[in-house]
């Protein structure tokens, strides 16, 4: 448990998995949340090789679902800061909820986190900025960190 807590504090996160706050000085470029909209925002932990990384932005909310595979669809489009050049993300819109269509047991519903599928959620790793993210009131930002492996593999010719 004592490793797990040090890995979790360097990952940027306090012990319960929450991201860490960002300072409301590193805020100000940013524009303010516009109605409707809430801004979410996470950093990330200094690396060595942060072009080794990349960080998913998980945009969703939890849900009563049953056995099908449920999801809300929608981009998460880049923006930029006027005259700093900072960029931001922008959830428009998220259509859904959709959900296959299997059969499912009566009365087996569950709570989960269902998340929008689309274009724009993988970046690039920056711990120099923070991370913001702007969705419709009600929806949640999560994030997930991807590593290159070391190994790289050749292709071959044919």
């Amino acid at each position: 448990m004592r490793i797990l807590g040090l890995v979790i504090l360097l990952a940027g996160l306090s012990p319960l998995g929450i991201a860490k706050g960002v300072d409301q000085n590193d805020l100000k470029p940013y524009p303010a949340a516009k109605e409707g909209f809430e801004r979410m925002v996470f950093s990330v932990p200094p690396v060595e090789n942060e072009v080794e990384r990349k960080v998913e932005i998980i945009v969703g909310k939890i849900l009563s679902v049953d056995c099908n595979q449920t999801w809300f669809s929608g981009d998460l489009d880049e923006q930029v800061v006027q005259g700093w050049g900072y960029t931001y993300f922008v959830l428009e819109k998220a259509g859904g909820p959709a959900s296959t269509m299997m059969s499912c047991p009566e009365g087996q519903r569950t709570d989960a986190f269902v998340t929008v599928r689309g274009e724009g959620f993988l970046q690039r790793y920056n711990s120099k900025l923070p991370i913001v993210v702007y969705v419709p009131k009600g929806f949640e930002v999560r994030y997930r960190i991807w590593q290159a492996r070391k190994e790289i593999r050749r292709a071959r010719q044919q």
